[in-house]
């Protein structure tokens, strides 16, 4: 999960942080005026806040990302020495270098510089660059899970709605296409086949689209339903590569997802010239699945845009699957490519 946290907070944080101690030293130590004023000690001061910044936003952008994210905590545990290193690093390059040069005036006396004993004590004044970064970093993962969970609650809600909508009566449906069928076979056996297969695809919007999972095979099945009948309306005009590599028998898949990048091919894809054909390809390799989509746009189109129907699609792969799904779209001139990488579940 990637939060999309505002830097200035991080900034506003610090400069809080720096104010109330700051003040806080002084209110305490009942400081006078030559204190508060003192341009050595604001530098000092403002240089270690610098220091302890610069450990928290590696802290904050990289190791709990890296490890807590990935629930991979032994390594997290092994990054906060490291932290600590670099603080006493970072802070002995401001204070002992930077400020020594501009002022004379070292931080530490000379004794206190020696490496062991400078380290030693960097690591009890950089452990609030750790401290503040993990904690902001569960805050802040905390907020965007609800968020997220939120959004989905929302989403499914919108989802149940237009389902109700599409539901008028379905098995008024059903039975009047098992009639149409009823009266073509024997009379018109392809035109019966085809109402079946519609009466298969339907079916399948209505009563699985709604779950939180399907199998595989159902869905593939449903893909193949809507080809079936996107050959019909192209008639003998449609140049497609269709394919489905591997075995599944009880794998599940997130419903709906893969039809999502074939209804844009048909949408949005040049699919009447034979020297351009589409190609539509699923394979199942082990415990994921990977389809790929290639097709020449139509002039004028613009669909590998970001629109509202491939946000949801995020949304509801990111919550799924977390960070364990690839997508990636790649446009050339004219032509668009798909890929999607999902883990299967069983």
């Amino acid at each position: 999960m990637k939060l999309k946290v505002p830097f200035y907070y991080h900034i506003v944080l610090f400069l809080g942080l720096f104010v109330t101690f700051y003040l806080w030293g002084i209110g305490v130590g009942k400081k006078d005026e030559t204190f508060i004023f003192d341009k050595i000690l604001f530098l000092f001061s403002f240089s270690q806040l610098l220091a302890i910044f610069a450990i928290y936003i590696l802290n904050f952008y990289a190791f709990c990302p890296w490890f807590l994210n990935k629930k991979r905590f032994v390594f997290y545990l092994l990054t906060i020495p490291v932290s600590l290193l670099l603080f006493a690093g970072v802070r002995y390059v401001f204070q002992e270098i930077i400020i020594f040069e501009i002022t004379g005036i070292h931080n530490y006396v000379e004794e206190s510089r020696e490496v062991g004993f400078y380290i030693r004590d960097n690591f009890f004044f950089g452990s609030p660059a750790v401290i503040l970064s993990f904690f902001s970093y569960l805050f802040w993962q905390f907020q965007e899970t609800q968020k997220q969970n939120q959004e989905l609650l929302l989403e499914n809600k919108k989802a149940e709605f237009q389902i109700l909508k599409s539901q008028i009566s379905p098995h008024f449906l059903f039975n009047t296409l098992n009639s149409f069928y009823s009266q073509l076979i024997g009379k018109d056996d392809e035109m019966a086949s085809d109402v079946l297969v519609l009466s298969d695809l339907l079916r399948y919007v209505i009563t699985e689209t709604d779950k939180e999972e399907v199998l595989l095979s159902k869905e593939v099945q449903f893909i193949k339903n809507y080809i079936h009948l996107q050959q019909k309306r192209f008639e003998d005009q449609l140049y497609l590569k269709f394919s489905v590599n591997g075995e599944y028998t009880i794998e599940k898949i997130l419903p709906s997802v893969l039809i999502h990048f074939i209804e844009n091919v048909f949408k949005h894809g040049k699919l009447n010239d034979p020297e351009k054909s589409a190609i539509i390809s699923i394979a199942i390799k082990e415990d994921f699945l990977e389809i790929e989509t290639f097709n020449y746009s139509i002039e004028g189109e613009n669909y590998y845009s970001t629109g509202i129907g491939f946000d949801n699609l995020m949304k509801r792969l990111e919550y799924a699957y977390k960070d364990k799904f690839i997508l990636e779209k790649t446009v050339n001139n004219d032509t668009f490519k798909v890929y999607l990488k999902i883990p299967l579940k069983k």
